[in-house]
């Protein structure tokens, strides 16, 4: 997953056609780091379908106001700079909830694309 340390880094990521997934996360998150060891397997999985990219809230943090990033971790789709869907709850996340929302987003990004 490609850490991202700036706004232009960021739009450029998210103006692409192929769905861009945002992981808004912290250093001292600790559901941040709960969910670090399967990441990979699940970045794996989709990386045909998706690009994953990780934004450091701390590092970036009038971007994270911008897009209303309050908590973490928070996983949003792009595709073609426009926000898809977002994963955010208050609960710490499994691997299957995070599964699921990528199919979604896949979903949704098929189905914006059928639509143009």
């Amino acid at each position: 997953m490609e850490k991202l340390t700036s706004e232009a880094q960021f739009n450029e990521a998210i103006a692409s056609s192929k769905p861009t997934i945002g992981v808004f996360k912290a250093v001292w998150c600790k559901d941040c780091h709960f969910i670090d060891p399967f990441m990979p397997e699940v970045e794996a999985k989709y990386a045909d379908q998706l690009t994953f990219v990780h934004i450091d809230r701390d590092e970036l943090p009038d971007l994270c106001e911008r897009y209303n990033i309050l908590g973490i971790p928070s996983f949003i789709a792009y595709v073609d700079g426009q926000e898809l869907i977002r994963f955010v709850s208050k609960l710490r996340k499994t691997r299957e909830e995070i599964e699921e929302f990528m199919d979604r987003a896949i979903a949704v990004a098929n189905t914006v694309k059928k639509s143009k």
